[in-house]
């Protein structure tokens, strides 16, 4: 016989949270889409992260009455699920704002200006990490490395990037974000809800106009090494003035190959190994009075 989840987290020793049910027209319509979701694993509970970015949709944040969702449509008891959203930062646990706005200050970023940017907006927006501002527009955070480092410092809002930016930039961001006005974001697709964003990630299509085909790309840095693997750049030139005098040029290769009596550096010499010289073999050590 089958246990519902309510018996099982009674058999655990863990108490229900006492959650409000949904309105009924809200309760249908996140089933059908639960059901879909579901419907993509061959293990139900596997469909956990994409249930709660589901309802994430729907209040902005994680609620208990959510987790309460989550548990009847996966059979799970309301602490399993809890488990899963609390580990995750993705989901919030108490209303935020419209547009989520992340500082990256992370190591490059940081030095680059991320960390005045991040304490620029905390004075700007009289909130500190984590907060909303009271017309419930923004939410600030620090976060960490987004891949974007040929472009720091960088802010995202709501996942969207916005390259190489600067304290009075991000002030200016964000104010056109609380008085509703159009921002764009460096490349990506055009900037929606942070709800609309939770709705996506539960695997909903993304309409927005033009959402695949602007789709970021790394930087010239960072694709540096894979032109060169594909053979689409030239090797790097490495110089070498030799035999004094300025160095007028003439002197610059591809490649610099040593003579076998010239060598730049102990990492470029041959070494002298127990496989390769024979004259003196490497053998165990001996202990000493032997």
């Amino acid at each position: 016989m089958t246990t519902s989840s309510s018996e099982r987290g009674v058999s655990l020793g863990m108490p229900e949270l006492p959650a409000p049910a949904y309105p009924d027209d809200v309760r249908a319509r996140l089933e059908t889409d639960a059901r879909e979701i579901i419907a993509r694993y061959p293990d139900s509970r596997s469909a956990l992260l994409p249930l709660l970015h589901l309802v994430q949709s729907q209040e902005g944040h994680v609620t208990r009455t959510g987790m309460r969702f989550c548990a009847d449509m996966l059979d799970l008891t309301t602490a399993e699920v809890t488990a899963v959203a609390t580990f995750y930062t993705m989901y919030r646990r108490r209303p935020s704002g419209d547009y989520q706005v992340g500082v990256c200050t992370n190591t490059l970023c940081a030095v680059m200006g991320g960390d005045a940017i991040f304490e620029s907006l905390q004075e700007h927006l009289g909130v500190g990490n984590g907060e909303t501002t009271e017309d419930g527009k923004v939410t600030l955070e620090h976060i960490e490395c987004n891949a974007a480092c040929d472009f720091a410092p960088v802010v995202m809002v709501n996942w969207e990037f916005f390259d190489d930016q600067t304290p009075a930039s991000a002030r200016r961001l964000v104010d056109d974000l609380r008085a509703g006005r159009p921002v764009t974001p460096t490349r990506g697709a055009p900037i929606c809800t942070f709800k609309e964003t939770a709705r996506i990630l539960a695997g909903f299509p993304d309409e927005r106009d033009g959402a695949v085909a602007a789709g970021g790309s790394a930087g010239p840095a960072s694709l540096a090494g894979l032109k060169l693997a594909k053979g689409e750049a030239s090797a790097a030139r490495v110089v070498h003035p030799r035999d004094g005098g300025p160095h007028d040029g003439s002197q610059d290769r591809a490649v610099h190959d040593p003579s076998p009596t010239e060598h730049l550096s102990s990492h470029d010499a041959p070494q002298d190994t127990s496989a390769s010289d024979s004259a003196h073999p490497a053998g165990p050590v001996a202990e000493e009075g032997e």
